[in-house]
């Protein structure tokens, strides 16, 4: 994604483009994986570093609350985190705590009566087990 592509999805989302949440939200979407905040902060104040923790844990609150960035929340392990681009699925290693993407598939919505008066925005499903690299490990140790 270009630069004025990330300005203007941050402003059409009523952000205002400043160079911190710039470079935030640049990070995410060049980084493939699902970076922790304090890996989000350490890349960005590689590049500049006037972002201060705070002002980073601020833009990543903004960006989720904006429906640009989603936060994946790994039990028991920092929240990590990535730009939400193409939709997808995750999956989260029970052992390791990686966080993969898996295809999108529509995922049906629950009956209204099952919901009451609860707004639903989204629905999307976490898988979790052993990745295949922890799973690999299991197998070659119960052998």
């Amino acid at each position: 994604m270009n630069a004025e592509t990330i300005r203007r999805s941050l402003l059409d989302t009523g952000l205002r483009c400043t160079p911190q949440r710039f470079a935030v939200m640049a990070f995410l979407m060049d980084h493939t994986g699902h970076p922790t905040v304090a890996e989000i902060f350490e890349a960005v104040n590689r590049v500049d570093p006037r972002s201060s923790r705070a002002t980073t844990y601020n833009n990543l609150r903004d960006l989720v609350k904006a429906g640009l960035v989603r936060e994946v929340a790994v039990e028991g392990r920092a929240a990590r985190f990535d730009a939400k681009g193409m939709r997808h699925h995750h999956f989260i290693c029970d052992r390791c705590g990686n966080v993969e993407d898996i295809d999108w598939y529509g995922v049906p919505t629950p009956a209204t009566r099952s919901l009451g008066k609860r707004v639903l925005r989204e629905c999307e499903i976490i898988f979790r087990g052993l990745c295949t690299r922890c799973a690999r490990l299991r197998a070659s140790r119960q052998s």
